[in-house]
């Protein structure tokens, strides 16, 4: 057989040759201008490049736009090389009153032939301002709807257009510049954009406020280095200086207060160039490559494992009934599933964060199932829990008609652990927790209600046990035990939520049943109710992101309550480079002797090794 002189010239492994990169995510963050040296490993690298912000108009005018945010990842590039970064400046103040404001300039890295390019933020307005200077990464804020005097222009995936009509506020990374709220004060700098490029969340780039005619008060500088725009107290006083955009921020400036002779315009701030090397290995590397790294000790490190725990929404409660006094079935907590998978390359991974069932009301509703949560859903790491199942509904013997319409009637349904029961015939058995089924179980089943008018809720399962049954008949049944079997940390989560104490049938009877407890780890208790006191005690939701099911209704008329968000949390070696998006969420350090970290997903984002 004829030797494969591919296969041989890559030692015996055939693949495409994998480009490599060991840059030790090593962060530079340039201030002024001046080359980037990469290290010797370095074959892939992260960019930010930030522009400088444009000045606001003078005399009540528009704010000045931040300067383009062009943030571009996975870079090809050398080692041991130089590449050029400029700087963009700020712009200067317009100088001369009632004047337009001044374009902020342009930050460059140039790696080869390309040249990353961030757009200087537009000028704020004042009269006939000419394109070219309120147009910009983004748009200085307009100072009416004349010739000239309309909003600056965003360039698409740099920023945002500036605030439209009288006194605008200059437009932001992430998001357009505000309106004037009454033609008079100034409107607020557009929002900055969120960047963690640096391994922590910083905002940049955010607008200018726009001055204020009297008796305003100038916009707000938005987020991210934005200046606020000047006042103008009263018709006799001088307007105020509008406060600078944030140095290395690329912030825009805010404008000066109404004033013909106000030459005061906050500038716009100095714009920014960060980079970061990337470690970066996967694919198939030939064996020259493999014996080139080791021996320049850049080869990456043997596989680590990460740790991670799934927990989905849980469910929102069942309703209590009037007149019958027949409470609803608390809400099931949400799946609750852990596992460890060993990583060998860096990578992106998705987080979804299910949202917990809908609050009944008095009103039914079609969403008080909780949501699935789920960590890397279709990849190699894929972990899925299930949506808490909602607790069953109190009303018994009244027709489905106005005002007892059939959707008032809700059985237990089954989730992630299951929904309580309530009320009568099928209706008073709680749902199966497990659905679907998972080994490890996710969860358990709802409990079960005796079946007559009057009584109370059973409990909604929790991921540590089955939801309480009612007892006495009138009494709701406890939520089901919350679960710490995942070993990243001791919290007790995903809780079932408590029954709603029933009633007595007639009103002379007096006092409600008592309300059963939630589960441990955020289960809400339930509520109760009784005669001329339809709130007597009210359900309680299931805590946030904790997974907990919320508590069932009292037995007159009372609404469950809802289920508590979801959560995905992830225990890693703290030598490894992770990060997290959005900034909402984060990584901390594990208390007590361990190096590890743990990255907490309170809303859906990515999981990213680098």
């Amino acid at each position: 057989m004829p030797r494969n002189k591919s296969g041989s010239a890559n030692g015996g492994i055939l693949g495409a040759i994998n480009k490599a990169s060991f840059g030790k995510n090593t962060v530079t963050t340039k201030t002024s201008s001046g080359d980037i040296t990469t290290q010797a490993g370095t074959r892939i690298i992260d960019t930010l490049v930030i522009a400088g912000g444009g000045s606001g108009g003078n005399d009540a005018g528009g704010g000045g736009g931040a300067g383009g945010m062009l943030p571009t990842t996975s870079v090809n590039v050398c080692g041991s090389t130089a590449y050029a970064a400029v700087i963009g400046a700020g712009s200067a103040n317009p100088g001369s009153p009632q004047s337009f404001g001044v374009k902020g300039n342009n930050s460059t890295l140039t790696i080869g032939c390309t040249v990353l390019t961030a757009t200087g933020g537009g000028g704020g307005v004042f009269g006939n301002t000419p394109d070219c200077v309120k147009d910009g990464g983004s748009g200085g804020g307009g100072r009416g709807s004349g010739t000239g005097q309309c909003k600056g222009e965003g360039i698409v995936g740099q920023g945002n257009d500036g605030g439209s009509g009288c006194r605008g506020g200059g437009g932001g990374a992430g998001g357009a510049g505000g309106t004037s709220p009454n033609n008079i004060s100034g409107g607020a700098g557009g929002n900055g954009l969120a960047n963690n490029i640096t391994g922590s969340c910083v905002t940049y780039a955010g607008g200018g406020g726009a001055g204020s005619e009297p008796p305003g008060t100038g916009g707000a500088g938005g987020p991210g280095g934005g200046g606020k725009g000047g006042d103008r107290p009263g018709p006799g006083a001088t307007g105020q200086a509008g406060t600078p955009g944030t140095a290395n921020t690329g912030g825009g400036g805010g404008g000066s207060g109404g004033g013909p002779t106000n030459t005061a315009a906050g500038t716009g701030g100095s714009g920014v160039v960060i980079t970061k090397e990337l470690n970066k290995a996967s694919g198939v590397w030939s064996m020259q490559s493999q014996f080139q790294a080791k021996k320049d000790d850049t080869w990456p490190e043997p596989s680590f494992t990460v740790n991670y725990l799934v927990i989905a929404g849980g469910a929102g409660g069942g309703l209590g009934a009037s007149p019958t006094f027949t409470a609803g079935g608390g809400g099931g907590a949400g799946g609750y599933r852990h596992t460890s998978k060993d990583l060998f390359a860096p990578g992106t991974f998705a987080v979804v964060v299910g949202a917990g069932g809908g609050n009944a009301g008095n009103v039914a509703t079609p969403t008080r199932q909780g949501s699935a949560s789920s960590f890397d859903a279709c990849g190699a790491l894929e972990l899925v829990s299930a949506g808490g199942g909602s607790g069953a509904d109190g009303f018994c013997g009244q027709p489905g008609t106005s005002p007892f319409p059939s959707n008032y009637k809700a059985s237990a349904q089954a989730g992630g652990s299951g929904g309580g029961g309530a009320c009568q015939g099928s209706r008073k058995c709680g749902a199966a927790g497990n659905t679907p089924p998972t080994s490890p179980a996710q969860g358990n089943p709802g409990g079960t209600s005796p079946g007559s008018i009057g009584d109370g809720g059973g409990g909604g399962g929790g991921a540590g046990g089955a939801g309480g049954n009612t007892s006495p008949a009138d009494a709701g049944g406890a939520g089901g035990a919350g679960s710490s079997a995942w070993p990243g940390d001791c919290t007790v989560r995903a809780g079932g939520g408590g029954g709603g104490g029933g009633g007595p049938t007639s009103p002379s009877s007096g006092a409600s049943g008592v309300a059963g407890a939630g589960g441990s780890g955020g289960g809400g208790t339930g509520g109760a109710g009784a005669p001329s006191r339809p709130v007597n005690t009210p359900p309680a939701a299931g805590t946030a992101n904790t997974g907990g099911g919320g508590g069932g209704g009292g037995g007159d008329f009372s609404g469950g309550s809802a289920g508590g968000s979801g959560v995905v949390l992830v225990r890693f070696p703290g030598s490894i480079s992770a990060s997290v998006t959005p900034c909402t969420n984060s990584i901390a350090c594990v208390p007590g002797p361990s190096t590890d970290k743990v990255a907490t997903f309170t809303v859906s984002g990515n999981f990213v090794i680098s």
